[in-house]
């Protein structure tokens, strides 16, 4: 048996200087509060590498003296905190006393420090968790810190962090989120001697996003302004952003507590809830929300690093937050009033042989629809296949048009559906969306006969990639008679529609459902990947196409440019704040028009968190799959029976037929046996009369 023993102090030292220092944007979160607590008027933040060689934090602050500086890279020493009571009522950013002692434990320290109203400075020098000097300086009132050689004493921390970009975008993160927390503190930000953003500490929060995210952004800002009362939420303050002003990442949400930057996801939930159906899936408002709270209300200390928190009440937090924002965008004017649902309603039309084109619905109700996901109350739709002569299953001409596609919402939304694709409203306009190929020709020995029985060809296709969703039958289990490869589908005979949504079809094994949007999803993203194989055929714009980026993107685009290119996009910074994109993919014109440069904006987030080189070929994917989307068939849509069948037939050519590109199912099969054990058709009392 081993022998327990005391840990020595140095490494002790070490170990817990991991709970404050992660990265380098650790230590600059820690000067940062360090230096608001000490009453800064201006605080300014370089870094250099990512800040893994240099980081420095110069403020106009208190300033210490020789004694308290001395005193402060000791473990556990504060000016922040005096009784144990204190920490219900926590007042200051930083009281845990970590921050100095724990930087120096893994770096190289120099502070420079002067009080206020003092007759002189102090350099102190600490060299991994060593006191190598201490004494008099000349520097000017406030605190300087250096911080260079991080994780010089312990290396295999620095096998963790990633790209000089990925390490830098953390420290902006932190510094960006702090001046927009007080915007009556001036802050700047140099990245290798270049400055990033420096706002003016005049007080206004708006100009404070100017300064971070640039006019474009500050000039859609919206106040938020709301008295919350007693608790839990005494009131709610700051700025969102007009719906249209978004980005596909939700790092722009900034979540403030009482003025201390925290990352809430629940109140960032509730910003976004606000917007209701006014944002796509998966994209994200510009918001700076400060919620106050009364004492006993949220708890700080729940992580060594302060950026979680504790709410109390936090249900009721969420719905104050939800409602301040609400009334913003509602007194704006960018929130939609409807009447309450199933009283507004149009009449039912009624479906009989003598009005075969009533199942057609019109775009306006199709869209209505779309954004109308809850049906419930809604009254009956009509028959979902249209009878009409010239849409027979035996047409095989018959192509997905235009008009069998939803066409609202704003293109420029195309990275927007990862989490709920077949949700989104945001499409191609009619005149950008690829209809589907053309079927294969009558003669071919999987066309469908006048019953609408599907013939393929034994063994005309080998399997396909082996690996696939598992399918489930209604009790969570997996599904019998699953293929196990991508094989073509089965010979289908199609019955119909359920719901305006999925295609119901029989095949020899038993009854399988597809969803139709997710089929369509495939066979769009499957064309789209065949186009984008090999060398990527990029269109030159007439004319170069700017976007407005903030001072985050604009510190990445020339670092990813590269990487950019090997999309198609070919960019430069104009200035600090203007993205100039002369190229696109040709695809992408072809899909989205004018708001393909907007897409290379909303790419530079995709690449943060990796390596280039290595993450072009997810990132292509994703934006592939999101192409594929939204001109894809949605839910509630009434489709031909020649459609239906174009449709399932391009599905069968597809490498992967059983799932959408964002890795749903396309089809659930219920085999025949599933379907006769769940209607329990073995119980002894049938006998031989099962059938």
């Amino acid at each position: 048996m081993s022998e327990i023993r005391e840990l020595d102090a140095k490494t002790r030292d070490r170990i817990a200087a991991g709970e404050v220092v992660e990265r380098p944007a650790s230590v600059v979160k820690e000067l940062v509060e360090n230096a608001l607590d000490a009453d800064a008027s201006r605080i300014d933040v370089r870094v250099e590498s990512g800040g893994v060689d240099r980081i420095v934090v110069s403020d106009d602050g208190l300033g210490m003296s020789e004694s308290d500086a001395r005193l402060a890279i000791e473990e556990h020493t504060t000016s922040k905190l005096r009784t144990v009571d204190d920490l219900d009522a926590i007042g200051t950013l930083g009281f845990r006393g970590e921050a100095l002692h724990a930087i120096g434990s893994v770096a190289a320290l120099r502070i420079e420090t002067k009080p206020r109203g003092g007759s002189r400075g102090t350099e102190l020098v600490v060299e991994h968790g060593d006191l190598v000097s201490c004494g008099p300086t000349g520097c000017p009132e406030g605190t300087t810190v250096e911080v260079t050689d991080l994780f010089g004493s312990v290396p295999a921390r620095r096998k963790y962090l990633k790209t000089e970009a990925t390490e830098f975008d953390h420290v902006a993160r932190i510094v960006t989120g702090y001046a927009l927390a007080r915007p009556d503190v001036a802050i700047s930000l140099h990245r290798d001697g270049r400055e990033t953003f420096a706002t003016t500490g005049d007080g206004d929060r708006k100009s404070a996003v100017m300064a971070v995210y640039g006019r474009e952004v500050a000039s859609s800002m919206l106040p938020v302004e709301s008295s919350g009362g007693d608790a839990p939420l005494s009131g709610v303050e700051g700025l969102v952003s007009h719906p249209e002003t978004n980005r596909a990442g939700r790092e722009y949400v900034t979540t403030l507590v009482d003025g201390r930057y925290v990352t809430a996801g629940a109140v960032r939930e509730a910003i976004v809830d606000a917007y209701g159906s006014q944002l796509a899936p998966d994209r994200y408002p510009f918001a700076v929300v400060d919620l106050r709270l009364p004492p006993g209300g949220v708890d700080v200390n729940v992580h060594p690093r302060k950026l979680e928190v504790l709410f109390a009440e936090e249900a009721e937090i969420k719905a104050g937050v939800t409602d301040a924002v609400e009334s913003a965008l509602s007194e704006a004017g960018l929130l939609r009033s409807r009447a309450p649902r199933g009283r507004s309603a149009p009449e039912q039309t009624e479906v009989s042989p003598s009005n075969p084109d009533a199942g057609s619905r019109s775009s306006d109700e199709a869209r209505a629809d779309e954004t109308e996901p809850d049906r419930s109350s809604q009254p009956d739709r009509p028959s979902p296949v249209d009878s009409a002569p010239e849409s027979k299953i035996d047409d095989r001409s018959t192509r997905i048009d235009a008009d069998d596609r939803t066409a609202d919402g704003d293109a420029a939304s195309t990275l927007s559906s990862r989490s709920d694709p077949d949700t989104t409203d945001a499409a191609a306009t009619p005149d950008t969306v690829d209809s589907v190929e053309s079927s294969p020709k009558s003669d071919d020995p999987r066309a469908p006969d006048q019953s609408g029985t599907r013939r393929d060809e034994p063994g005309s296709s080998p399997a396909r990639n082996a690996s696939r969703t598992t399918q489930r039958t209604l009790d969570g289990a997996s599904t019998t008679g699953t293929p196990s490869g991508f094989d073509r589908l089965p010979a289908l005979h199609v019955l119909g529609q359920f719901d305006d949504t999925y295609l119901v079809a029989e095949s020899d094994d038993g009854l399988l459902v597809i969803d139709q949007h997710a089929a369509d999803e495939r066979v769009n993203y499957e064309r789209l990947r065949a186009a984008f194989d090999g060398d990527v055929t990029t269109q030159t714009l007439a004319e170069p196409v700017t976007v407005g980026v903030t001072a985050r993107e604009a510190a990445i685009a020339e670092e990813y440019g590269e990487a950019l290119a090997k999309l198609g996009f070919r960019t430069h910074l104009d200035d600090d704040r203007t993205l100039a994109v002369t190229t696109v993919p040709a695809f992408l014109a072809d899909h989205v028009g004018e708001t393909a440069p907007e897409i290379a904006r909303d790419l530079l987030g995709e690449f943060l968190g990796g390596d280039p080189d290595g993450t072009v070929e997810a990132v292509v994917d994703d934006v592939l799959g999101d192409l594929a989307c939204h001109p894809s068939i949605k839910g509630n849509r009434s489709l031909r029976e020649g459609t239906i069948t174009g449709l399932l037939d391009a599905l069968d050519d597809c490498e992967n037929p059983y799932a959408c590109p964002h890795g749903r199912p396309t089809i659930l099969e219920f085999s025949t046996e599933e379907i006769e054990n769940r209607f329990e058709r073995d119980y002894p009392g049938h006998g031989g009369r099962r059938r």
